[in-house]
């Protein structure tokens, strides 16, 4: 029988409190993450790096703050593209100001940088929420992208208005620029996601996770009995702001290798990542894998079956794309809406009941 817990016995409060409390699921799971790291890295090619892999390992990061924020304690944010290209434009900014520093360095302080200036526009929070704090947000958003298209400074006074990644090795392996190999651009990211997952992890099963909650289920009730909304908003604005400059540096850096604000860190950018943690499931980190794989996933499949089978203009199928995840939106949120997560949560609890599910 698969996925069961009888004789999988807890001694202690630390075992029964763990993580994958099943040994079913820390199996599947170690299983997973080696073949991740040794396999992939030896099989990948460009196609699979730069169309599905290195997408949705970014992605997933950045869904992952947001859903810390949004998910978790419950504020609204429109401004993820914004906070990208912060971390996008500090990891340059650094790149090229000390060149002898490694370059996971500059990625950590992107998102230290990143952090801050999250805090700075989750301040509003302490007074506005719900549709007003995400028309603030929005209003970061677009402040953001017009700060670096006007002050040539943060793309160092270049005529074309464009930042490009500089060449950079960790271990030997040139993970940008030009050069940089297919296994060595996945490989950084998924390091990045794996340590920031169970950063999340941890965090969100603990008492700052509880203080999230509380403040998203009800302030009023969460600051009557103790918790204190200043640090627990601006401490989610920070964090979700740090795993969000830390994507906004890898897919600049990463997947791109040069940019510009406009069209790389848009409005655009910052729906699709709330699109990846409402499809996904909101309040779950599985939710935001899963979000951040369904919808770099989709068009792929699309091109496959709409273009490259079917003969379909390109632009009848990217049409196609926006109406089914318009659709399921509107499905999740009506239906269910607590996302994919929520969908495998139940299966998991038929399977451990079966055959007697509920």
């Amino acid at each position: 029988m698969i996925y069961r817990e009888a004789g999988d016995f807890k001694t202690n409060y630390v075992s029964d409190g763990q993580t994958f409390p099943l040994r079913f699921d820390r199996w599947a799971y170690g299983l997973l993450l080696a073949v991740a790291f040794l396999v992939i890295p030896f099989v990948i090619d460009d196609y699979w790096a730069n169309a599905v892999f290195v997408p949705f390992l970014i992605y997933a990061i950045a869904a992952i703050g947001l859903n810390i924020l949004t998910g978790y304690c419950g504020q609204v944010s429109l401004g993820t593209g914004g906070f990208m290209a912060v971390g996008a434009y500090a990891a340059y900014k650094l790149m090229t100001a000390f060149p002898d520093v490694p370059f996971p360095v500059h990625v950590v302080l992107a998102g230290g940088i990143t952090a801050a200036v999250g805090v700075l526009f989750g301040l509003p929070s302490l007074r506005i929420k719900g549709f007003y704090l995400a028309v603030a947000t929005l209003a970061a958003q677009f402040f953001l992208v017009w700060l670096f298209n006007k002050v040539p400074w943060f793309y160092n006074y270049s005529a074309s208005g464009q930042i490009s990644a500089p060449t950079r090795e960790v271990f030997g392996w040139a993970v940008t620029g030009p050069s940089a190999t297919p296994a060595a651009s996945y490989l950084i990211c998924l390091i990045f996601l794996t340590v920031l997952a169970l950063i999340a992890r941890n965090l969100t099963r603990g008492t700052t996770g509880r203080t999230w909650m509380a403040i998203r289920d009800m302030d009023i009730a969460a600051e009557i009995i103790g918790v204190n909304p200043l640090t627990a908003k601006l401490s989610a604005f920070a964090v979700s702001s740090f795993f969000i400059g830390v994507a906004g540096a890898l897919f600049f850096a990463v997947y791109l290798g040069a940019v510009e604000v406009g069209s790389a860190f848009g409005i655009q950018k910052s729906f699709l990542v709330l699109f990846m943690i409402i499809i996904g499931g909101l309040g779950s980190i599985f939710g935001s894998f899963a979000g951040a794989a369904f919808l770099v996933l989709l068009p792929v499949l699309l091109k496959a079956i709409g273009v490259d089978m079917l003969g379909w203009p390109t632009d009848i199928v990217a049409h196609i794309q926006l109406v089914i995840v318009g659709a399921l939106i509107i499905l999740f949120l009506v239906l269910e809406p607590h996302g994919l997560a929520q969908l495998w949560r139940v299966t998991k609890e038929k399977l451990r009941l079966w055959p007697f599910p509920y």
